[in-house]
Formats: structure tokens, C-alpha cells, sequence
């Protein structure tokens, strides 16, 4: 029962978070060939200005290990 959670900068409408909530479920039916009826998507709105601090810290750098596809930006290390 895959659950995905998306942290995205705020900003995008309920239409456009629908959108790819239906097409993440779809992808990961087709991946994972489970029944569509079993994945759930959540969608966290972040502050800009708290992305580094609230989501990229703790979720993709502390946690890389976890992370299959990592984004193009960060700080320097």
C-alpha cells in the first residue's frame, strides 16, 4: 500500500495538486503494478523561505540514503 508525500513550495492550485496526485497514483500503479485503489498522495504546501531549513535538510540531505533522484540545487557542503 505505496504512500507518496510531496513537499512542494506553495503556490499551485487544488486543480494543478489533483492533476499530479492522479498522475503520481497512476505512475506508481504502473510501477508497483498494485491496484490504483491502494495508493494514497499527500500534498505539503512549504513556505519558500523555510525550504532549505524544513525540507531540504532534514528530508533530502539527512536522509540521503533514502533518496532515488536527487534535485539539481542545495548548498555547498
Amino acid at each position: 500500500m505505496p504512500h507518496v508525500i510531496v513537499k512542494m513550495v506553495e503556490g499551485r492550485t487544488e486543480e494543478q495538486k489533483r492533476a499530479l496526485a492522479d498522475a503520481l497514483a497512476s505512475a506508481v500503479t504502473a510501477s508497483l503494478d498494485c491496484g490504483e485503489d491502494l495508493v494514497s498522495v499527500a500534498i505539503e504546501d512549504v513556505r519558500d523561505e523555510d525550504w532549505m531549513a524544513s525540507v531540504y535538510v532534514p528530508d533530502i540531505r539527512q536522509r540521503s540514503g533514502t533518496i532515488y533522484r536527487m534535485p539539481g540545487y542545495g548548498p555547498e557542503d
